[in-house]
């Protein structure tokens, strides 16, 4: 099993693998053509996305700058907005559904680690590593996400939701609510 293989299947994987390696240095080099583009360049925006994400369908707005780890594991549907200073770590999956409305500052996290020190750096005769592991998050249609959000690894948002903004949001939530808060709960059904 390659190192890509593990990180999308939720394994402990290796960062530094040279496939891992090698998808980022493309990332890295299509989002500094991305951020650094003329708005008024529209099909160059709609290629550079088309190359760097994994599926992006009609209508996707994503305001500079823009940040990913690889964007091959990002699916955004149709008419989503994705505002400014927004940061996505793909280690698996990120899939929005159409007609999101992602505000600014949100982050999107996949990756994490284990929580003791001890068990999180592996220290080999190339110097220190760490173990990492990943999980999809999977947000619905119809879903606004307030500004300076943040999304925890494993997390499935349902259909026609807004979370607040300055959320933190660490369990799944359900269709048709209004969620916010550190932790995020659930407030009232829409």
């Amino acid at each position: 099993m390659t190192e890509k293989q593990k990180m999308l299947a939720g394994e402990f994987y290796d960062s530094r693998d040279v496939e891992l390696l090698n998808m980022y240095h493309k990332a890295r080099r299509l989002l500094q053509q991305y951020n650094t583009l003329d708005s008024t360049l529209l099909q160059e925006r709609a290629r550079i996305l088309e190359e760097l994400l994994g599926g992006v369908d009609k209508g996707v707005w994503i305001e500079t700058p823009f940040f990913c780890d690889y964007g091959e594991n990002i699916h955004i549907g149709e008419n989503t907005f994705v505002n400014t200073n927004c940061i996505f770590l793909d280690n698996n999956s990120i899939i929005i559904g159409k007609n999101g409305l992602i505000a600014p500052y949100v982050q999107i996290y996949t990756a994490s680690h284990p929580l003791k020190a001890s068990e999180r750096i592996i220290t080999t005769e190339n110097g220190s590593s760490y173990l990492t592991s990943s999980k999809p998050v999977k947000i619905g249609d119809n879903v606004w996400i307030g500004g300076n959000s943040v999304i925890f690894p494993g997390v499935t948002i349902g259909n026609n939701v807004t979370i607040g903004a300055g959320s933190v949001v660490n369990k799944d939530i359900p269709d048709n609510v209004l969620a916010f808060g550190n932790p995020c709960q659930i407030q009232k059904k829409l």
